[in-house]
């Protein structure tokens, strides 16, 4: 689950300006 984090995070930076929601609503960015 480390990786999946770390990759979240790192969605996060690269799509700075999306909130946390929007990450949910696309499981396929990770």
């Amino acid at each position: 689950q480390y990786i999946h984090y770390y990759n979240h995070d790192r969605i996060k930076l690269k799509l700075k300006g999306l909130s946390p929601v929007k990450y949910r609503t696309q499981p396929s960015l990770a």
